[in-house]
Order: C-alpha cells, then sequence, then structure tokens
C-alpha cells in the first residue's frame, strides 16, 4: 500500500467518531480511564493505537477493535515500506543447507 493512502487509526478515530459526536478530548480520556495526553497523542497521530484502546473504542461507539487494527497495522506497514531502502539486511535463506524448522532437533 502506497504511504500516502494508509490513515492512522487514531487521526481517523478523531475526524470520523470523535469529532463529529463532539466529545472534548478531555471527557473522552476520562471516560475511556486514560490521560488527556496518551488519547491526544493517538488522535493526532502521534502514537499508534493500542489493542486496549481500540477495545475502549468499540466499547464506547461500536467501532471493530479488529478493524481499528488492521488500520493501524496498515498505516505502520506503509510507513516502513515507504523507509525499507534504509534497512540493509542481507538474506540468510540462501545461506541455510535446508529450510527453517527442518533442521535436526527443531
Amino acid at each position: 500500500m502506497h504511504p500516502s493512502l494508509a490513515v492512522h487509526a487514531g487521526e481517523w478515530l478523531r475526524t470520523e467518531i470523535v469529532e463529529p459526536v463532539g466529545i472534548t478530548v478531555s471527557a473522552l480520556a476520562s471516560h475511556f480511564g486514560v490521560s488527556r495526553q496518551a488519547l491526544s497523542a493517538l488522535l493526532n497521530g502521534r502514537a499508534s493505537l493500542s489493542a486496549d484502546m481500540a477495545i475502549r473504542f468499540e466499547k464506547a461507539f461500536g467501532v471493530k477493535a479488529d478493524t481499528l487494527m488492521r488500520m493501524q497495522s496498515a498505516f505502520d506497514m506503509a510507513q516502513a515500506r515507504a523507509h525499507e531502502g534504509k534497512i540493509h539486511v542481507g538474506s540468510l535463506v540462501a545461506a541455510l543447507p535446508q529450510p527453517i524448522g527442518v533442521m535436526e532437533g527443531v
């Protein structure tokens, strides 16, 4: 996926759920039992969505936690792919005498 197509789950939650409902970040953080700073960081794309936070949104607004986690994962992978040229790791597959997991004792 091209990085420009991936949407941060927190930013999506802010624009599609939190803002339309009209609840403040402070009020929502209090309802969720989390700090305002943690929720603000998520909603502004400065922090990744955790599974616990995804469940909080599911319970509060009905949006599936699994869907939110897939959205966050797709965003994270798109960001990593955009910078994969900076990751210099050679292949080990060609150097192995047999497939991983088939070696004796494994």
